[in-house]
């Protein structure tokens, strides 16, 4: 199983990016998948989260409104939009799958992406 994020980068305040997540080695379709992120000195938290079937998604109150998880499975591919980005969205994303979508979003999964850094600042 292997994850790779990209579409990270600088932005200033207010701008967007979306984030992308290769997966390999296993059959999408059947996995939740989630996105995550760290701060320095902050602990990983859970920015968005989608089930296989795509009828449970889950958002924090910091990002709703902001951001929006899509999933292509034809592609193997998830990504997260991020819009009105604010400095304290700043953080690494990581993505991570887990076939149980409540453990997936408790970030207990085994399987993590290596992660790709946003830095939102004017």
């Amino acid at each position: 199983v292997q994850l790779q994020a990209s579409g990270g980068g600088l932005v200033q305040p207010g701008g967007s990016l979306r984030l992308s997540c290769l997966v390999s080695g296993f059959i999408l379709d059947n996995y939740a998948i989630g996105w995550f992120r760290q701060a320095p000195g902050k602990e990983r938290e859970a920015v968005s989260c989608i089930s296989s079937s795509t009828s449970l998604t889950y958002y924090p109150e910091f990002v709703k409104g902001r951001f929006t998880i899509a999933r292509d499975n034809a592609k193997n591919t998830a990504y997260l939009q991020m819009n009105s980005l604010k400095p304290e969205d700043t953080a690494v994303y990581y993505c991570s799958v887990d076939v149980l979508y409540g453990r997936l979003c408790s970030g207990e999964s085994d399987h993590w992406g290596q992660g790709t850094l946003v830095t939102v600042s004017s």
